[in-house]
Parts: C-alpha cells; structure tokens; sequence
C-alpha cells in the first residue's frame, strides 16, 4: 500500500465566477458592521466536528478555527472564489516566481505587531510542519520581509495565483509565541489576529473564546464565544431547539421540520456527498467490480429520500453550486465492463456519523450492493477515529462529504489531493497513469476558462475509472435562533462568525 499524507489539496489557481450565492468574507462581514464596540451577550455555538489534532491550523481543524473567527491568513476568498485581501490589502507580482504582499496594520492576539517579520515567520514555520499543510502539497515556498510593510513569497516554480493559494485556514497567521513550544506545533490559543481569541480548549469537548478588542476590523458585537463540538446531529438540532445554543451548524435533514422555519438556514454549498472504492487493494482492485458496484447505485434516491431535498441528485465530482461545471460535463472516459460478483469477500463500507445522513446514505448503499450480489459490512465511527484507518486504504468503500472547493476555491485541487497517486487525501487509493496526466495538465492552466475544461477532462477520467461515484450534492442547514444576526452563510464552509453576528 502506497503511503498517502494527510495534505488535501495541491496547485490553486484563481477562477472567476465559482460559486452562486453571498458571501462576505473579512473584517466587513454582513451585519451592522464591527466597528460599533459595544458590549454584545456571548454566543453558543455548536459544530459538527471536534478537534482531531488539538485545534492545529494545520490540518482538518483549521477550518474550526476559522469558522470561529480566531485565525486569518493573508488573503480570503470572496463570493466569487477569488483572492480578497485580509491581513494583506494589496499585493503585486514581481517577476514570475516572486510576489509582494503589502500589509495592513494590525496587531496580533498578543499584543505584538504584525510585522512582515511576524508573517514570514508563520509561513516559513507552515512550510515546514509535518505534515505538510494541505495548500502547500508539492509546493515549495519561502516567505522574507521586503521593507517596512512587505512581504516577499517566492515559489519554486511559477505560481500565478498565489493569493489564492494564501487565502487557505491551513496558512493562518500567528504570532511567534504560537511556536515556542518544540516539536513543529502551533498554538492558535492568544496568537492569531481574529476578532475573537481562543482563551481555553477543553480537549474535544468545549472551547471559550473572547471577544479581541483590538481586531483590525473593528470590534465585533458579541462579547465572546462558547463554542461546543457536538457529533451528535439531534442533539446540536435539540439544543437550538431548547434554546441551549444560538448557532448549530449541519443541523441533519430529519432534525430540519422540528425547527421553525425562520431558525432553519439552507445554503447550497460545494460539498459532494460520495462513494468511494478502494482501487489498489481488496475487491475493488478489479475495475470490473467496480464498474459492477457503480451500476447497482441507484443515485437518484439519495437528494429525495436520504437528504429530504436538501441535495441535488449527484452528477459528478462538481455540483450545481459550481454554476460553469454542467455546461463543460463530458460522458466517462475508460470505464471498464462490469464483472459478476462472486460474494465470497466480504466489502468492509465505512463512514462517519458525525453528519448524521451519511450512516443512512451508506445503509442505502450496503442495501443496493447486496442486492446486486455483493456481501457488505457497514462500519461507524465519528471521524476523528475514522480518518486515518481510511487513508491508509483499510476499508474497501467509503461514503464521505468532501467540499470539493474548501480550501483554495481550485476545482483541480481536488482532484489532485483525492485521485492521483500521490495524492494526500487519496481514501479511493486511485493510481491510474491516464488520470494523473490529465490532472497535471490541468494544473499547467492558469487561463480561467481553459483551465476548466481541463478539470472536466480530468473529472471525466476519474469517473471513467469507477473509484468514485457521486451519490448527492448537499445543501448545508444551519440552525440559527431568531435572536441572532450576522451569521455568516459560507458556500465553502469556512466562516460562520464574524464582527456582525450578535444576538
């Protein structure tokens, strides 16, 4: 078995019109604007995911801490999938593997400046974490203070857009008292830039976090955070409904109708719900059972009955909420004859219960697979226990959410981490010499346009090869109190608080 790292994504570039739907992203969220002070009552939050890596930004929880409102890199995306500046408020190219980033005045958590020292620093420090961050797969980058405000990035290799790149939760920056303690760690307690600053984490379970005066975006309405990781779906639905909580984030579909209509928020996001085969080992190391296994998916029960028409049926890697993939979607490349199964292996299903409809999604699987001849155990767990046994290819399908544009906003990312042979987030362990061309050549393509087509080739291959089959493409339900204003209502899933949110 091929060793895969933990890294996501590899090579963004920059696109124009990505995503339909709002999106403020920075200081200047929706809401009244953080710059009123004030002494707003704290907000309870709940998320769906605890903290798999005691809330490092370097790996899956980055994104926790950015939907909390504690770390900032020096980009952001906007509503478009662009690069917006954040800590940075303009940058420029100098030459074709340096850029320049011009910084804001801001000060850190801590009290210490953020000074282009301070951000080369954090960068360089991200560059070398182990595991790599995942914006930072196969990339290799070396940050310098250029003057009294500039930064210096430099690549290895032409990189044209990397604002965008930058934009990234994995690349949040902090201030050198986050790196004091040894072994490569980052602490984001007291360090980041944020309107709001971790002051404890309780493990898992909990965290509380302040309101930080002196954010560069004004001072945020709420006063504070208390934030609670919930993997239970219903009980983080209960306790909005109890009024225990102000936010609960992925509230399930079957939790939806027992909420008031005004507390229940949908947003189409670019989140895949997907099945995917373990090509390089097992049963499905044989493409002509996966083609089998992929014909015995009903796909169109998935949006209607599993998610209660908070999906649409799955049509590829991208869905509707990457408004140009449908007009540039090309039929399967390569698929292979469908084999008989022959029922003597037993096909190991896993997923995670920490988005309740997917135990349900993989019980419609495990059934339409028996059907057609296969013998299935289903195995549950919440994700922090799942992860790593998934990467390392030891279950033969698995059912997974995967917000194909979380980190950078670059469809062929994705592509890259989930389906090449080095890729870091390979669970369908897919190595197929005619995918990673397609995939390389994609990433060669910094012209918007072309650059598309290309990822639907690539996107056509992968599916062609039958490691993955998409079962429904979500929309996320966010539970929010009629008390409460400004919740953010991300598409890529990366903020939900911001200085407007208050109740």
């Amino acid at each position: 078995m091929r060793s895969l790292r933990r890294p996501r994504l590899l090579a963004p570039f920059l696109l124009t019109p990505l995503i339909a739907g709002c999106f403020a992203s920075g200081g200047g969220d929706s809401g009244d604007g953080g710059g009123k002070g004030g002494d707003g009552d704290r907000l309870r939050v709940a998320l769906a995911f605890p903290p798999a890596e005691n809330l490092s930004p370097y790996g899956a929880d980055a994104t926790l801490l950015s939907r909390l409102g504690v770390t900032e890199g020096l980009t952001a995306l906007d509503a478009n999938g662009s690069a917006a500046p954040a800590l940075a408020e303009s940058w420029r190219r100098d030459g074709e593997k340096t850029w320049e980033f011009t910084l804001r005045d801001a000060i850190f958590q801590d009290g210490s400046d953020v000074t282009p020292d301070a951000v080369a620093d954090s960068l360089g420090q991200a560059v070398r974490a182990k595991p790599a961050p995942a914006a930072l797969a196969g990339v290799g980058l070396t940050a310098e203070a250029g003057g009294e405000r500039v930064v210096r990035v430099t690549t290895a290799e032409p990189d044209p857009v990397l604002p965008l790149r930058l934009s990234s939760p994995s690349l949040a920056i902090l201030s050198a008292k986050a790196y004091e303690e040894k072994g490569g760690k980052a602490d984001a307690v007291g360090t980041a830039t944020g309107p709001f600053q971790l002051t404890k984490v309780n493990g898992a379970t909990s965290a509380s976090l302040d309101r930080f005066d002196d954010y560069w975006g004004g001072r945020a309405q709420a006063s504070g955070i208390d934030a609670r990781f919930v993997a239970d779906g219903t009980a983080r639905a209960n306790a909005l409904r109890t009024g225990e909580l102000d936010i609960a984030e992925a509230v399930p579909v079957a939790q939806a109708a027992s909420l008031d209509e005004g507390t229940r928020r949908d947003t189409a996001t670019t989140r895949t719900t997907s099945l995917l085969f373990n090509a390089s080992s097992g049963t499905f190391k044989d493409a002509g059972l996966r083609a089998a296994a992929r014909g015995a998916v009903d796909t169109s029960v998935f949006a209607k009955d599993v998610y209660e028409g908070y999906g649409d049926p799955g049509a590829g890697i991208y869905g509707p909420a990457v408004t140009w993939a449908e007009g540039k979607r090309s039929a399967p490349v390569g698929r292979a004859g469908a084999g008989k199964p022959g029922g003597d292996d037993v096909i190991d299903l896993a997923t995670y219960d920490n988005r309740p409809e997917l135990p349900e999604a993989a019980q419609v699987v495990k059934q339409q697979l028996e059907k057609a001849g296969f013998t299935v155990k289903l195995t549950v767990r919440e994700y922090s226990r799942l992860e790593a046994d998934a990467l390392d290819g030891k279950f033969d399908a698995f059912v997974l959410a995967r917000n194909t544009l979380l980190d950078t906003g670059d469809p062929v990312a994705v592509l890259a981490s989930d389906y090449t042979c080095d890729g870091g987030f390979n669970i369908a362990q897919l190595c197929d010499k005619d995918v990673d061309r397609a995939v390389a050549d994609a990433e060669k393509i910094a012209d918007t346009a072309k650059r598309q087509d290309a990822a639907m080739a690539a996107e056509a291959r992968i599916l062609g090869s039958d490691a993955v089959v998409p079962l429904v493409h979500q929309r996320i339900i966010t539970g929010v109190a009629d008390s409460v204003q400004g919740v953010i209502l991300d598409p890529y899933e990366r903020t939900l608080v911001g200085t407007g949110t208050r109740r």
